[in-house]
């Protein structure tokens, strides 16, 4: 999506606003700001876990090594694939890695942390959620577009849509009739 430059997602746009703020590279930025999404997580009763941690990182890098890697100044229609690409891949990823129950990256857990206290969908949170982070990294300078406002309003949609697809079942889960049998009297 960055390379898209049809506008970046929310998130991005608050990395964005910060780097004109410091030093730090977008991957780290992103590492950072993950960290501090953890504290949120106290008063929602979440844990990180191994899948948490990796999360961060793996993003920090893999953020790096994207845009060393996706060349800058393509053609629109390139663009456009990457932007729609880009939003629907990181809905699918969400609900696979979340479902996988390995342990929510930290914007993730924000997300199901808040949904299970609130009672409210994922889409919803994750809507709230993304418009709020976009409202304050783009009074930090980050930049908004188009693509911007679609993934803020269409990803917690698309990862509601894939969750219950992807969402592991444990041994127990998975033997359970999907319909509940009558006792006979």
């Amino acid at each position: 999506m960055v390379r898209a430059s049809l506008g970046v997602n929310p998130w991005s746009v608050l990395y964005e606003g910060l780097e004109h703020h410091t030093s730090l590279s977008f991957g780290m930025i992103s590492a950072a700001v993950g960290v501090v999404v953890l504290l949120l997580w106290i008063p929602l009763r979440q844990r990180p876990t191994f899948g948490t941690v990796a999360n961060i990182v793996v993003l920090a890098y893999s953020s790096d090594l994207g845009l060393s890697l996706i060349p800058q100044h393509l053609g629109l229609r390139a663009r456009t694939a990457l932007l729609a690409g880009g939003v629907l891949l990181n809905g699918f990823s969400v609900a696979v890695y979340v479902g996988a129950r390995f342990g929510p990256g930290p914007r993730d857990g924000l997300m199901t942390g808040a949904s299970a206290a609130t009672g409210r969908s994922i889409r919803l949170i994750r809507t709230l959620i993304e418009i709020t982070v976009l409202a304050v990294g783009w009074v930090l300078g980050g930049s908004v577009g188009v693509g911007t406002v679609l993934y803020a309003l269409t990803v917690g949609p698309i990862t509601q849509f894939f969750i219950p697809r992807f969402a592991y079942r444990g041994r127990d889960e998975s033997r359970a009739s999907p319909t509940p049998r009558r006792r006979r009297p």
